[in-house]
Protein backbone atom coordinates (compact mmCIF):
# COMPACT_ATOMS: atom_id res chain seq x y z
CA UNK A 1 0.00 0.00 0.00
CA UNK A 2 2.90 2.43 0.64
CA UNK A 3 4.79 1.63 -1.94
CA UNK A 4 1.48 2.41 -4.24
CA UNK A 5 1.21 6.00 -2.50
CA UNK A 6 5.15 7.10 -2.93
CA UNK A 7 6.55 4.68 -5.79
CA UNK A 8 5.77 6.23 -9.19
CA UNK A 9 6.36 4.00 -12.14
CA UNK A 10 9.38 5.27 -13.58
CA UNK A 11 8.52 3.38 -17.30
CA UNK A 12 5.30 5.62 -17.18
CA UNK A 13 7.18 8.97 -16.57
CA UNK A 14 9.41 7.91 -19.34
CA UNK A 15 6.64 7.33 -21.63
CA UNK A 16 4.08 10.43 -20.66
CA UNK A 17 7.54 12.72 -21.21
CA UNK A 18 7.75 11.38 -24.52
CA UNK A 19 4.28 11.82 -25.31
CA UNK A 20 3.81 15.22 -24.43
CA UNK A 21 7.28 16.13 -26.53
CA UNK A 22 6.08 14.65 -29.48
CA UNK A 23 2.78 17.05 -29.31
CA UNK A 24 1.98 20.37 -30.66
CA UNK A 25 1.45 23.27 -28.05
CA UNK A 26 -1.27 23.03 -25.70
CA UNK A 27 -3.29 26.08 -26.57
CA UNK A 28 -5.87 25.77 -23.75
CA UNK A 29 -3.17 26.30 -21.08
CA UNK A 30 -1.49 29.34 -22.80
CA UNK A 31 -5.72 30.75 -22.43
CA UNK A 32 -5.68 29.75 -18.86
CA UNK A 33 -3.07 31.27 -18.26
CA UNK A 34 -3.84 34.50 -20.53
CA UNK A 35 -6.80 34.91 -18.77
CA UNK A 36 -5.59 35.00 -15.12
CA UNK A 37 -3.25 37.55 -15.91
CA UNK A 38 -5.47 39.69 -17.55
CA UNK A 39 -7.33 39.56 -14.35
CA UNK A 40 -4.68 40.32 -12.36
CA UNK A 41 -3.26 43.29 -14.35
CA UNK A 42 -6.60 44.94 -14.08
CA UNK A 43 -6.71 44.28 -10.79
CA UNK A 44 -3.14 45.76 -10.33
CA UNK A 45 -4.00 48.69 -12.32
CA UNK A 46 -7.04 49.73 -10.12
CA UNK A 47 -4.88 49.52 -7.16
CA UNK A 48 -2.45 51.94 -8.69
CA UNK A 49 -5.31 54.08 -9.87
CA UNK A 50 -6.91 54.18 -6.46
CA UNK A 51 -4.24 54.13 -3.47
CA UNK A 52 -1.35 55.68 -5.94
CA UNK A 53 -2.98 58.31 -7.54
CA UNK A 54 -6.37 58.89 -5.18
CA UNK A 55 -9.22 57.94 -7.93
CA UNK A 56 -12.03 56.92 -5.92
CA UNK A 57 -13.47 55.37 -8.47
CA UNK A 58 -10.75 53.02 -9.21
CA UNK A 59 -11.09 52.42 -5.79
CA UNK A 60 -14.28 51.22 -5.21
CA UNK A 61 -13.61 48.71 -8.26
CA UNK A 62 -10.40 47.75 -6.41
CA UNK A 63 -12.32 46.77 -3.73
CA UNK A 64 -15.39 45.07 -5.05
CA UNK A 65 -12.81 42.63 -7.49
CA UNK A 66 -11.16 42.16 -4.01
CA UNK A 67 -12.54 38.92 -3.33
CA UNK A 68 -12.08 37.51 -6.92
CA UNK A 69 -8.81 38.27 -6.74
CA UNK A 70 -7.64 35.06 -5.00
CA UNK A 71 -9.46 32.82 -7.67
CA UNK A 72 -7.41 34.33 -10.59
CA UNK A 73 -4.21 34.33 -8.71
CA UNK A 74 -4.79 30.75 -7.24
CA UNK A 75 -5.35 30.09 -11.37
CA UNK A 76 -2.37 31.53 -12.34
CA UNK A 77 -0.08 29.86 -9.48
CA UNK A 78 -1.72 26.04 -10.72
CA UNK A 79 -1.06 26.34 -14.15
CA UNK A 80 1.89 27.11 -13.65
CA UNK A 81 2.57 24.16 -11.22
CA UNK A 82 1.06 21.98 -14.53
CA UNK A 83 3.17 23.88 -16.66
CA UNK A 84 6.32 23.35 -14.36
CA UNK A 85 5.31 19.44 -14.76
CA UNK A 86 6.04 19.32 -18.46
CA UNK A 87 8.95 21.00 -19.24
CA UNK A 88 12.84 20.17 -18.55
CA UNK A 89 14.11 23.63 -17.87
CA UNK A 90 12.94 24.83 -14.39
CA UNK A 91 16.01 25.72 -13.01
CA UNK A 92 16.72 27.75 -15.78
CA UNK A 93 12.98 29.18 -15.63
CA UNK A 94 13.18 29.59 -11.63
CA UNK A 95 16.72 31.97 -11.33
CA UNK A 96 15.00 33.88 -15.09
CA UNK A 97 11.99 34.47 -12.60
CA UNK A 98 13.82 35.05 -9.39
CA UNK A 99 15.83 38.20 -11.28
CA UNK A 100 13.07 40.15 -11.93
CA UNK A 101 11.67 39.58 -8.63
CA UNK A 102 14.89 41.20 -7.22
CA UNK A 103 14.53 44.04 -9.64
CA UNK A 104 10.57 44.27 -9.08
CA UNK A 105 11.94 44.74 -5.06
CA UNK A 106 14.65 47.27 -5.51
CA UNK A 107 12.77 49.41 -7.72
CA UNK A 108 9.83 49.33 -5.63
CA UNK A 109 11.59 49.53 -2.16
CA UNK A 110 14.46 51.92 -2.67
CA UNK A 111 14.63 53.76 -6.33
CA UNK A 112 11.22 54.88 -6.01
CA UNK A 113 11.42 55.68 -2.37
CA UNK A 114 14.17 57.67 -3.37
CA UNK A 115 11.95 59.07 -5.86
CA UNK A 116 9.22 60.35 -2.96
CA UNK A 117 6.89 57.25 -4.31
CA UNK A 118 5.48 54.96 -1.21
CA UNK A 119 2.58 52.37 -1.30
CA UNK A 120 4.11 50.04 -3.93
CA UNK A 121 6.50 48.41 -1.94
CA UNK A 122 6.76 44.64 -3.28
CA UNK A 123 8.82 42.48 -0.81
CA UNK A 124 7.87 39.12 -1.58
CA UNK A 125 5.09 39.29 -3.97
CA UNK A 126 4.02 36.79 -6.57
CA UNK A 127 7.34 36.36 -8.86
CA UNK A 128 8.85 36.12 -5.62
CA UNK A 129 6.74 32.89 -4.86
CA UNK A 130 7.01 31.41 -8.22
CA UNK A 131 10.11 31.57 -8.33
CA UNK A 132 11.24 29.70 -5.31
CA UNK A 133 8.24 27.21 -5.63
CA UNK A 134 9.63 26.39 -9.33
CA UNK A 135 13.32 26.32 -7.84
CA UNK A 136 11.98 23.85 -4.58
CA UNK A 137 10.52 21.53 -7.82
CA UNK A 138 13.24 21.97 -9.80
CA UNK A 139 15.82 21.02 -7.04
CA UNK A 140 13.51 18.11 -5.91
CA UNK A 141 12.35 17.10 -9.14
CA UNK A 142 13.40 13.21 -8.25
CA UNK A 143 11.71 12.74 -5.17
CA UNK A 144 8.87 14.82 -6.37
CA UNK A 145 8.64 12.15 -9.41
CA UNK A 146 8.29 9.46 -6.83
CA UNK A 147 5.29 10.31 -5.20
CA UNK A 148 2.30 8.80 -6.31
CA UNK A 149 0.05 12.35 -8.21
CA UNK A 150 -2.78 11.12 -6.44
CA UNK A 151 -1.45 10.66 -2.78
CA UNK A 152 0.43 14.43 -3.55
CA UNK A 153 -2.93 16.29 -4.84
CA UNK A 154 -4.55 14.93 -1.82
CA UNK A 155 -1.72 15.87 -0.19
CA UNK A 156 -1.92 19.47 -0.99
CA UNK A 157 -5.31 19.56 -0.15
CA UNK A 158 -5.09 18.61 2.97
CA UNK A 159 -2.01 20.38 3.59
CA UNK A 160 -2.76 24.03 2.17
CA UNK A 161 -6.08 25.01 4.97
CA UNK A 162 -4.07 23.45 7.71
CA UNK A 163 -1.13 26.40 7.16
CA UNK A 164 -3.85 29.17 5.55
CA UNK A 165 -4.18 30.79 9.08
CA UNK A 166 -0.24 31.26 9.14
CA UNK A 167 -0.23 34.83 9.06
CA UNK A 168 -2.73 35.06 11.95
CA UNK A 169 -0.58 33.09 14.11
CA UNK A 170 -2.65 29.89 13.90
CA UNK A 171 -2.22 26.35 11.95
CA UNK A 172 -4.91 23.72 12.16
CA UNK A 173 -8.13 22.95 10.97
CA UNK A 174 -10.12 25.84 13.23
CA UNK A 175 -12.04 24.15 16.24
CA UNK A 176 -11.14 20.65 14.84
CA UNK A 177 -7.22 21.76 15.36
CA UNK A 178 -5.74 24.58 16.57
CA UNK A 179 -2.05 24.85 16.94
CA UNK A 180 -0.93 28.69 18.17
CA UNK A 181 2.33 29.57 17.25
CA UNK A 182 4.93 31.41 19.36
CA UNK A 183 3.80 35.71 19.00
CA UNK A 184 7.76 36.11 19.66
CA UNK A 185 7.68 34.91 15.50
CA UNK A 186 5.56 37.85 15.04
CA UNK A 187 7.65 40.24 16.05
CA UNK A 188 9.76 41.25 12.86
CA UNK A 189 9.56 40.35 9.14
CA UNK A 190 12.42 38.33 8.56
CA UNK A 191 10.14 35.40 8.27
CA UNK A 192 8.00 37.17 5.57
CA UNK A 193 8.16 34.87 2.55
CA UNK A 194 7.10 32.02 5.18
CA UNK A 195 3.71 33.85 5.85
CA UNK A 196 4.81 35.34 9.02
CA UNK A 197 5.15 39.00 9.45
CA UNK A 198 4.43 41.97 12.18
CA UNK A 199 1.96 44.24 12.37
CA UNK A 200 3.91 47.11 10.62
CA UNK A 201 4.21 45.11 7.22
CA UNK A 202 3.10 46.29 4.70
CA UNK A 203 2.86 45.48 0.51
CA UNK A 204 1.78 46.57 -2.86
CA UNK A 205 1.78 42.41 -3.73
CA UNK A 206 2.35 39.30 -1.06
CA UNK A 207 2.07 35.96 -2.12
CA UNK A 208 4.08 33.30 0.61
CA UNK A 209 5.02 30.31 0.23
CA UNK A 210 2.89 29.13 3.14
CA UNK A 211 0.02 28.37 2.47
CA UNK A 212 0.36 29.03 -1.71
CA UNK A 213 3.01 26.59 -2.44
CA UNK A 214 0.38 23.70 -2.01
CA UNK A 215 -1.62 25.42 -4.62
CA UNK A 216 1.59 25.45 -6.89
CA UNK A 217 2.23 21.42 -6.33
CA UNK A 218 -1.29 20.72 -6.83
CA UNK A 219 -0.37 22.01 -10.23
CA UNK A 220 2.12 19.97 -10.47
CA UNK A 221 0.72 16.86 -9.44
CA UNK A 222 -2.59 17.62 -11.85
CA UNK A 223 -0.36 18.13 -14.77
CA UNK A 224 1.29 14.38 -14.30
CA UNK A 225 -2.04 13.48 -13.59
CA UNK A 226 -2.87 14.71 -17.46
CA UNK A 227 0.41 13.47 -18.73
CA UNK A 228 -0.66 9.77 -17.60
CA UNK A 229 -3.90 9.79 -19.19
CA UNK A 230 -2.71 11.86 -22.19
CA UNK A 231 -4.21 15.54 -22.89
CA UNK A 232 -7.62 15.45 -24.42
CA UNK A 233 -7.33 16.73 -27.93
CA UNK A 234 -9.95 19.81 -27.65
CA UNK A 235 -6.72 20.97 -24.98
CA UNK A 236 -4.80 21.93 -28.37
CA UNK A 237 -7.08 23.51 -30.43
CA UNK A 238 -7.59 27.72 -30.32
CA UNK A 239 -10.35 29.27 -28.99
CA UNK A 240 -9.70 32.49 -27.24
CA UNK A 241 -6.31 33.65 -29.11
CA UNK A 242 -6.29 36.90 -27.56
CA UNK A 243 -6.01 35.22 -24.22
CA UNK A 244 -3.59 32.89 -25.55
CA UNK A 245 -1.37 34.96 -26.75
CA UNK A 246 -1.48 36.87 -23.52
CA UNK A 247 -0.62 33.37 -21.98
CA UNK A 248 2.24 32.80 -24.40
CA UNK A 249 4.00 36.01 -22.99
CA UNK A 250 2.58 36.41 -20.04
CA UNK A 251 6.03 36.64 -17.40
CA UNK A 252 7.05 40.29 -19.51
CA UNK A 253 3.30 40.99 -19.59
CA UNK A 254 3.48 40.70 -16.00
CA UNK A 255 6.93 42.02 -15.23
CA UNK A 256 6.11 44.88 -17.63
CA UNK A 257 2.82 45.64 -17.08
CA UNK A 258 3.36 47.85 -13.35
CA UNK A 259 5.60 50.13 -14.71
CA UNK A 260 3.85 51.15 -17.49
CA UNK A 261 0.91 51.28 -15.63
CA UNK A 262 2.16 53.96 -13.33
CA UNK A 263 3.94 55.22 -16.13
CA UNK A 264 0.92 56.10 -18.27
CA UNK A 265 -1.04 57.29 -15.42
CA UNK A 266 2.38 59.65 -14.46
CA UNK A 267 2.38 61.27 -17.79
CA UNK A 268 -1.31 61.58 -17.87
CA UNK A 269 -1.06 63.45 -14.68
CA UNK A 270 1.59 65.86 -16.27
CA UNK A 271 -0.34 66.00 -19.24
CA UNK A 272 -3.38 67.14 -17.31
CA UNK A 273 -1.97 69.63 -14.98
CA UNK A 274 -0.56 71.33 -18.53
CA UNK A 275 -3.50 71.88 -19.78
CA UNK A 276 -5.00 73.08 -17.21
CA UNK A 277 -2.28 76.17 -17.19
Amino acid sequence: MLAFLIKYDKISVMETKTRVKNKRRIELLDEIRGIAVFCMVFYHAYYVMGDMFGMSGARRLYDFFMPAEPLFAALFIAVCGISCSLSENNLKRSVKILIAAAAFTFVTCFVMHRLGIYGAEVWFGILHFLGFSVLIYALGKKLFDRINPYFGLTGCAVLYPFFSGISKGALGYGEMLNITLPQVLYRTDWLVPLGIYSETFSAADYFPLLPFIFIFFAGVFIGRIIMIKGFPEYSYRKRLPLFGAIGRHAFIIYVLHFPVIYGILYAAGMLAQIIKK
